[in-house]
């Protein structure tokens, strides 16, 4: 225990100084970016010089980059992310009205991508060579070439136009009075093509990582000792080979979610998700700095407490890494 917290103090520590490139990082790329949120508002809008002047003042844009990003920072402190233009609502509430959604479509489609990715890859590496492998092999470098937003257009075609199945769009049905087990229900039909198109490219990921890995350790020698004793094939795979090639994936599970993340705002877009995805892309519509600051701080935040979560899984799987740690 006290080689996780050890591990976790360091990881912490150097989490904090990641947030704060991130957040400087991206405010200096959107001032670099042409025009601001009064520029959006008068292309959707219209206004007179008086006008523009005058939002530019009630929203700090006339202040210089230099004094806004230490205003900012200085909120931040107070874990005040401020004020968003585009809804006019502390952004604070607009991120937690959305944050369960993404977090649930991101978590159930790791659910998928690493759970059936990782027994398709262990049922695929228990016999290197087989029939078997070399078709899912093969059908999972095809569904790992898929482009994301390609195979979402697909499901709905087939599965929500043409079939019926499942909704088109949205998180649940609008309005619909269901509680409890049945509104889960509705939302889970919801969810089933989004997650599937998040989920499938990673699921191949994985089921080609876990194959691989387990192609190595079958040459290992304690395989081979393994095989001297007598054990049987089944325990072989699950208690020796599956359980040395899990590791790596260990470590891509933290390196795929900010992927993941990335991926979920053209899947939250292309399925009328309500989630932080969609919300970014509103932000950049509508010019919304701040917003857009908050967003990526929140996602930033998700990434880091993942790969912390990952990092200590790790150490437990592999007391090596914790020693490591522990004395470095």
């Amino acid at each position: 225990m006290s080689r996780a917290l050890l591990l976790l103090r360091r990881r912490l520590v150097g989490s904090i100084f990641v947030l704060l490139i991130v957040i400087v990082g991206t405010f200096l790329l959107l001032e670099a970016a042409p025009g601001d949120a009064v520029d959006a508002y008068l292309v959707s809008t219209g206004g007179d010089a008086g006008l523009v002047e005058a939002m530019r003042q009630s929203w700090g844009l006339d202040q210089s980059a230099a004094t806004r990003l230490a205003n900012y920072l200085w909120a931040l402190l107070h874990l005040d992310l401020g004020q968003s233009v585009a809804f006019s609502r502390p952004i604070r509430d607009v991120i937690l009205e959305r944050l369960p959604v993404t977090l649930i479509l991101m978590g159930a489609s790791t659910a998928l991508s690493f759970g059936v990715g990782s027994a398709l890859g262990i049922y695929a590496g228990a016999r290197p060579g087989s029939v078997r492998d070399r078709v899912l092999s093969t059908a999972s470098l095809a569904l790992y070439a898929v482009p994301g937003f390609w195979l979402a257009l697909v499901l709905v075609i087939v599965f929500a136009v043409d079939l019926r199945w499942f909704p088109i769009s949205g998180f649940e049905t609008i309005a619909s009075g269901k509680t409890g087990f049945a509104r889960a229900a509705d939302i889970a039909r919801h969810l089933v093509l989004p997650v599937t198109s998040l989920g499938v490219i990673y699921l191949a990921l994985y089921l080609r990582m876990m194959r691989a890995g387990m192609a190595e350790v079958w040459r290992l020698d304690f395989i081979r000792a393994a095989r001297a004793r007598g054990l049987s094939r089944r325990r072989i795979v699950l208690a020796h080979v599956a359980r040395n090639a899990l590791l790596p994936l260990v470590t891509m599970l933290g390196l795929q979610s900010a992927q993941m993340l990335g991926g979920s705002v053209v899947i939250e877009s292309i399925f009328s998700v309500p989630g932080l995805g969609r919300l970014a892309q509103e932000a950049v519509a509508m010019r919304d700095t701040p917003l857009l600051l908050g967003i990526i701080l929140v996602s930033a935040i998700l990434v880091v407490l993942i790969n912390l979560l990952v990092d200590i899984a790790y150490a437990f799987l592999d007391p090596r890494v914790g020693a490591s740690e522990a004395s470095a």
